[in-house]
């Protein structure tokens, strides 16, 4: 669209371009590159010299049970154990299958040795409110015996109480009052049974009550002799059974105070006789506990309770008949609910052996097994519930030691992570259904009395959870103020070697194998360099090491071997990645049947081989690709193919932007950058991130820009700062062993290799095979510290550094380069003055 102005303005002179706003090229000369540097076989793998370890096989060595070069962590660990406070509770970070749970339990176990050991506690019956049961704490490993003593007393009872109830003494006493009660309402009836016989009248027994009549000669007169009688005598007669009967219900209405005053005095009867047996029965078991106040009070509450509910143990005709004479059952909570109420729930008993405080761990961290948990029976069609119900959790059991809980399993559990955090800031534990919380209608529950807290809680996670909790939860670091950190490797030289013999010899201890020799040792110590990736360092991941010895014993026995040798690793070492490598396979087989273009021979412009590592599970593997890159005139944009297909990440198009600073900072520095680029990695379509191509992509932009052509024979990986500098990557050695394997698919020729950072070179512990190859000079590596040094071996072009002058060397890729932006840019001043000229006419016509 063109916009027309009154007065167009003039084109700037071609003789007179515009002046950049940076200063002209440097006049300095760039000092000279050293060339790329070819490795020997001998930088490719760090071996081990086996004489140096110094003995036969592992049975010669003192296994190591702890780990070994974590000295950080383990201080951390001492410190956070030995802080009572309550909130320097513990989180052990490190990747997993590292040891750190062995680690862990062995350093808090021997920690809590010397520490005292926590109270007993029980739950209880509440006699005032019975939906809050009582906690009581006793000293360690009394809980058991008072419930056994309950158990006793109330087994005691069941016998003794119906004996003496039925016995001489007590029937006697109560025939005495009941025998008093009938002799006083039988007085009372006789006094006024005289009086009416001495006025002629009969105090008749009905079944509807009591009747009065009148009687001559002792015998009633019938009411028609009565109606007969002159009517004086009738008055009178009736006058006195009128007063008669007056007299007659005032007695009667004494009869049931008597009654109450004959019940009061059974009923004291019976409570002296229980209070008698029920002391009797308890007086043994509260002499046990007589320096337990708390536990006292309860035993007197039930005693008091017993006495009041002495009538449950009178046994019932049903049940004598349904057992045999003289054997009662055992009073349980299964046989017998109505003596549950004096039951013990012991909640948290110290083992008799305990000596120390507990380290639990528990591997199923939901909130039940957390908090504990109240369960519910069915009866009548509802669900009720009693305090024998209530069951302990894990911070019970590691109340007054240490709890360990794996984080990934808490965090995954509802309602758990959150009861942890309020037991560690209310300093007790409160039994409550996560229902109750959320107000969701509930059965029949109870409201327990929380018991005091006091515990450390250690965590054990990735570093990524503790980051992430660290950000998102406000509570997570004033509760873990205590970070025991392990790391993934250790430094490798001679004392640590030995000391990962030992660490095999305590494996071969614990798994029972067959001892490991000198050789099978070293090869376990340079798989340990390799699952580090980095020569310089060994991998502490136990777990798979474990894994390895295992599998390697495995072959030992097909072997019929007596020791485990560096034949046998190997094995296990070939046959672990031969169950893995179905992905590698397939991957491979498309390059050699040509669905996947990549060459290993000749020269293109443009195109280069790449290195990408695709990790499936514990597996990873090297896979080669093409990278190719078209130029032209343009606006001064690098496009970056996969970032437009939104198939490439952030760290991608990082590496990207810094190719495109490098570019901009070195050539041309006083024309502007009118150069189109687009760049993409052949047939990729699963996406790409990280910056580890951004060299490999940067040489393919110098050899689009100079013309020169690249030499398919290599495979380049490195990433690349806006200086110039290559810098490193990871997965090196599965990115060599990548492209080697496609060179030997296609055929080994002898000019192949892999250029990789300089700094990388420390990371290098390739296969055998390769280094073989290496060794007899049919593949090589090349190390590279700039990309002048690698575009003058992929090229076999010097690259040319500026001399005094300012300028490139001609001929040489850098002043090629150059001399591609200047031309661009003279064009596109060109074409933008053309394109005005014409915009002008426009304007004005």
């Amino acid at each position: 669209m063109f916009f027309k102005r009154s007065q167009p303005e003039a084109p700037p002179k071609a003789t007179e371009p515009a002046k950049p706003a940076v200063a002209a090229a440097p006049s300095a000369a760039e000092p000279a590159a050293r060339p790329a540097e070819k490795l020997a076989a001998t930088e490719l793998r760090r071996g081990v010299d086996e004489a140096a370890l110094g003995f036969k096989t592992t049975d010669e060595l003192e296994p190591i049970t702890g780990l070994i070069g974590q000295e950080r962590a383990l201080q951390a660990l001492e410190f956070g154990t030995e802080m009572r406070a309550h909130d320097f509770n513990i989180f052990v970070l490190g990747p997993p299958a590292a040891g750190k749970r062995t680690a862990v339990m062995s350093q808090l176990q021997a920690a809590a040795t010397g520490k005292p050991t926590p109270d007993d506690w029980i739950y209880v019956y509440n006699f005032d409110e019975p939906n809050r049961p009582r906690a009581l704490s006793l000293p360690a490993g009394r809980a058991r015996a008072l419930a056994k003593g309950m158990i006793d007393t109330l087994d005691e009872l069941r016998t003794v109480v119906p004996a003496l109830f039925e016995g001489d003494e007590y029937q006697a006493r109560r025939r005495a009052i009941d025998a008093a009660f009938e002799a006083n309402q039988e007085q009372a009836f006789e006094v006024l049974n005289t009086k009416a016989r001495e006025q002629n009248i009969a105090i008749l027994r009905t079944p509807q009550g009591f009747a009065l009549a009148p009687t001559l000669d002792g015998k009633v007169i019938k009411p028609e002799s009565f109606e007969m009688m002159p009517e004086e005598m009738r008055t009178e007669k009736q006058k006195q059974i009128a007063e008669l009967e007056k007299e007659l219900a005032e007695m009667l209405s004494k009869v049931p105070k008597s009654d109450k005053v004959r019940r009061a005095q059974v009923s004291t009867l019976n409570d002296e006789i229980a209070r008698r047996v029920v002391d009797a029965a308890l007086d043994d078991l509260i002499a046990t506990v007589s320096d337990l106040p708390n536990v006292v009070k309860y035993l007197q509450d039930a005693s008091k309770d017993l006495v009041r509910n002495i009538a449950i143990f009178i046994a019932n005709p049903e049940e004598e008949a349904g057992g045999t004479a003289g054997i009662r059952p055992p009073a349980d909570t299964a046989r017998d609910p109505r003596f549950r109420r004096y039951m013990v729930n012991v909640f948290v008993a110290q083992p008799e052996s305990a000596s120390g405080a507990p380290v639990i761990e528990e591997i199923n961290p939901v909130y039940g097994n957390l908090i504990g948990r109240i369960e519910h029976i069915a009866q009548m069609g509802t669900m009720v519930t009693d305090f024998l119900l209530m069951k302990p959790g894990a911070l019970h059991r590691a109340n007054g030691g240490t709890l360990l809980l794996d984080t990934r399993k808490l965090l995954q559990s509802p309602f758990a992570y959150e009861a942890l955090k309020r037991s560690l800031k209310a300093r007790e534990i409160r039994i409550e259904q996560p229902a109750e919380s959320m107000l969701a209608m509930t059965t029949q529950s109870l409201d327990p009395e929380p018991i005091p807290l006091d515990v450390k809680v250690v965590l054990l996670g990735e570093r990524e959870l503790y980051y992430m909790l660290a950000e998102a939860d406000p509570d997570f670091e004033g509760l873990f103020k205590v970070q025991a950190d392990f790391d993934d490797a250790i430094d490798r030289h001679n004392g640590n070697d030995i000391a990962y013999a030992r660490v095999i010899a305590s494996i071969v201890k614990q798994h029972g194998l067959a001892p490991v020799d000198t050789s099978g040792v070293a090869r376990t110590i340079e798989e340990g360099a390799r699952m580090a990736g980095d020569r310089e360092k060994l991998s502490i991941e136990l777990g798979r090491i474990s894994d390895l010895l295992r599998e390697a014993d495995y072959w030992r026995k097909k072997s019929a071997r007596t020791t485990i040798s560096r034949a046998d690793v190997a094995q296990a070492v070939e046959a672990n990645i031969q169950r893995a490598d179905r992905a590698r396979d397939r991957s491979q087989e498309t390059i050699d049947r040509g669905v996947v273009l990549v060459d290993v021979d000749g020269e293109k412009v443009g195109q280069i081989n790449g290195l990408a590592v695709l990790q499936l599970g514990r597996f990873a593997f090297g896979r080669p690709s093409r990278i190719t890159a078209r130029v032209r005139m343009g606006s001064g944009r690098v496009t970056d193919i996969e970032r437009e297909a939104k198939l490439a990440g952030p760290l991608h198009t990082k590496g990207m932007m810094i190719l495109w600073g490098y570019l901009a900072g070195r050539y041309a520095l006083d024309v502007p950058m009118a150069v189109a680029a687009s760049l993409v990695f052949e047939q990729s379509y699963g996406g790409v991130d990280g910056d580890s191509a951004s060299s490999t992509e940067l040489y393919a932009l110098l050899s689009a820009l100079s013309g020169v052509p690249i030499k398919q024979c290599f495979a380049v990986t490195g990433s690349v700062n806006q200086w110039g500098e290559v810098q490193a990557i990871g997965g090196v050695n599965e990115k060599i062993e990548g492209f080697y394997d496609t060179c030997k698919a296609r055929g080994l020729t002898g000019r192949q290799g892999v250029l990789i950072p300089r700094s990388n070179v420390q990371h290098l512990m390739l296969r055998e095979d390769v280094v073989d190859k290496v060794k007899d000079g049919t593949f090589a590596i090349y190390a590279v510290e700039t990309i002048d040094q690698g575009i003058e071996l992929l090229t076999g072009v010097p690259a040319g550094q500026r001399g005094g002058n300012g300028e490139f060397p001609a001929g040489s890729i850098n002043a090629l380069v150059e001399a591609t932006l200047r031309d661009y840019a003279e064009r596109a001043q060109k074409f933008g003055r053309k394109g005005k000229d014409d915009s002008g006419a426009a304007a004005t016509s």
